[in-house]
């Protein structure tokens, strides 16, 4: 091939549009692993509170129940009680909190999955149009135009070809050996 044929610039084309799309789909699966990752993250996180959830409750029972015991002992051991029954309440609520966090991190993943989702998709019909745009708009009217071109060079080769010489003498046959 060389750099004047056409199907060598449509080689040239077909390879760096190749090439863009494999760089895409190695961007794509990059991000849904990253998001993978993520989503495998926020997992083992709420796998973790949850434990920490029940141990809570179960200390926000027993801080009320030595409350009771506490106030019929002494008026001092209830002030401490009253403290503990509060920083409970604020570890509940932070654990609250984190659990919130943890859903709403986990409803990003699986939005940001499917939004990766559509765009594979939606890049996988761009490509299919691109290809048949190319075919239909590049590679048929030049694949015709190199046949109308070899059509017309044949027939000028013809038509300006020189006149056949006249054969004056006449050749004897040789025998033909065949061995």
């Amino acid at each position: 091939m060389n750099a004047s044929d056409p199907q060598f610039w449509m080689m040239i084309a077909s390879i760096i549009i190749a090439v863009c799309f494999v760089a895409m789909a190695i961007a794509i699966i990059a991000i849904a692993v990253i998001v993978r990752r993520v989503v495998g993250t926020v997992r083992r996180i709420e796998e973790r509170v949850e434990p920490l959830l029940t141990k809570v409750d179960a200390i926000s029972v027993q801080g009320k129940e030595m409350s009771v015991h506490f106030t019929e002992v002494s008026a001092n051991l209830s002030t401490a009680t009253k403290h503990l029954a509060e920083s409970t309440e604020l570890i509940k609520d932070e654990v609250a909190e984190l659990r919130s966090i943890v859903n709403s991190t986990a409803l990003v993943a699986r939005d940001k999955v499917e939004l990766v989702s559509n765009t594979i998709d939606r890049t996988h019909m761009q490509v299919t149009d691109t290809t048949e745009f190319v075919q239909r708009k590049i590679v048929e009217p030049a694949r015709e135009i190199a046949a109308i071109m070899a059509g017309v060079k044949k027939g000028l080769e013809v038509l300006f070809a020189p006149a056949p010489k006249q054969i004056d003498r006449v050749y004897v046959e040789e025998d033909l050996f065949i061995g």
